[in-house]
C-alpha cells in the first residue's frame, strides 16, 4: 500500500518544491523502514522525521536507511509522543504524517518476539524492549474478570470468559510460558464449528494480549490530536489501521475534526467554528484485489486521510483532549 499513501500525502509534501525540498514527513510507525525509503527514493529533497517504540527497528532501519544520510532521523518514542519529537527537532509543525498502526510485519517475522502464533516461541509481545509487562504475565497474573475483559474488549472474542476459565486451570498446573501451549488451549476450548468459519483461533487472543501489554489503543487515542495539532496548513495525515477497534477510534476523531462547531439552530456560522480540517479520503480504503494478492497481510487494511486547512488546535491543550 506504499504507493496508495505515497499518492495521498505527496500533494502536501511538495507544494513548496516538486522534489519535497523543504517539506518535513513524520513516519510515526518506522518498523523496518519500508514507507521511509519509498519516500526517500522518490522525492529527492524530502525530510523524514522516524518514530518507532521498537529499538530493533530502529536498529534494522537505520542500517536499511544509511545511503540517505541526514535526510532522515530516528527517534526512540512512542507515536503519541509526536509533539514532543517535533518540539524537540526545533521544527513548530510538519507538512505530511504517516502511521500504519498495529504489528509490523517484521515484528510478526521474529519468531522469538511471541507476536506469531504460528510459531513456538516465548510469550512477549513488547514493542519496547524496555517495558516490563509481557504477554505471559498476563495470563499469569490477572484475574478472571480482567483477563476475560480484555480478551472480550480488544479481541472481540465471543469465548473470552470460557478462555479465561481454562487459562486460570492451567497456569494452577504451570506458569504460562510459550505461545505453543496458548494456542493448544485454545484450540481445545473454542468449538470446532467456530474453528472452521472464524479462521485461526488464537487470533482474536494474541490481537488481545498484543494490543494490552503495549497499551496500543491507548497510545491511538493521544496520537490522532497530537498529530492534528503538529500539521501545518496544507499539511496531511494517512492512517493504515487493521482492525476495526483502531479504525473506529480514526474516524471518531476525523469526523470531530471536519466538525463545525457553531451550535445547532443558529442561523450562521459562528467566528472560529468552521472546520479546520477536511476529509480526503471519503470513507476508509481498503486493499485491492491485486494488492491483497501480492501481499496478503494488506487485506484487513483501511486507510483514511485528512488535510489540515486552518490554523487551530484541535486539542484543548490540558490533558490533550479532543474537542
Amino acid at each position: 500500500m506504499a504507493d496508495r499513501m505515497f499518492a495521498l500525502l505527496e500533494p502536501a509534501l511538495t507544494r513548496a518544491s516538486s522534489d519535497g525540498t523543504g517539506a518535513v514527513l513524520v513516519d510515526g510507525t518506522l518498523g523496518a523502514g519500508g514507507h521511509t525509503e519509498y519516500f526517500l527514493e522518490r522525492l529527492a529533497g524530502l525530510h523524514v522525521v522516524a518514530i518507532d517504540r521498537d529499538t530493533y527497528a530502529i536498529e534494522s532501519a537505520s542500517e536499511r536507511l544509511g545511503r540517505f544520510g541526514g535526510r532522515v532521523e530516528f527517534h526512540h518514542n512512542r507515536y503519541d509522543e509526536i509533539a514532543e519529537v517535533v518540539a524537540a527537532t526545533g521544527r513548530a509543525a510538519v507538512d505530511g504524517i504517516l502511521l500504519d498502526l498495529g504489528v509490523s510485519s517484521m515484528q510478526l517475522d521474529q519468531a522469538g518476539r511471541g507476536f506469531a502464533y504460528s510459531v513456538d516461541a516465548p510469550l512477549d509481545m513488547r514493542m519496547n524492549p524496555d517495558d516490563t509487562l509481557t504477554a505471559a504475565d498476563i495470563l499469569n497474573t490477572y484475574d478472571h474478570g480482567a483477563l476475560a475483559r480484555i480478551l472480550s474488549e480488544y479481541g472481540e472474542e465471543r469465548f473470552a470468559g470460557k478462555i479465561a476459565s481454562a487459562v486460570l486451570r492451567e497456569r494452577a498446573i504451570e506458569p504460562f510460558t510459550n505461545s505453543g501451549r496458548l494456542v493448544e488451549l485454545l484450540y481445545a476450548t473454542i468449538p470446532a464449528a467456530t474453528r472452521r468459519t472464524g479462521g485461526h483461533p488464537a487470533k482474536r487472543t494474541f490481537q488481545a494480549l498484543r494490543i494490552e501489554v503495549n497499551h496500543e489503543l491507548d497510545s491511538l487515542r493521544g496520537v490522532i490530536p497530537a498529530s492534528l495539532d503538529v500539521l501545518s496548513v496544507g499539511g496531511r495525515l494517512a492512517v493504515m489501521s487493521y482492525q476495526s477497534l483502531e479504525d473506529r477510534i480514526v474516524k471518531r476523531d476525523f469526523a470531530r475534526a471536519v466538525a463545525n462547531t457553531t451550535p445547532a439552530g443558529l442561523p450562521m456560522d459562528l467566528p472560529g467554528t468552521a472546520p479546520r480540517f477536511s476529509l480526503i479520503t471519503r470513507g476508509a480504503e481498503q486493499a485491492n484485489e491485486q494488492e491483497r494478492e501480492a501481499n496478503p497481510r494488506s487485506a484487513p487494511v483501511r486507510i483514511r486521510a485528512i488535510e489540515r486547512i486552518a490554523e487551530g488546535r484541535f486539542t484543548t491543550g490540558v490533558g490533550g483532549k479532543a474537542l
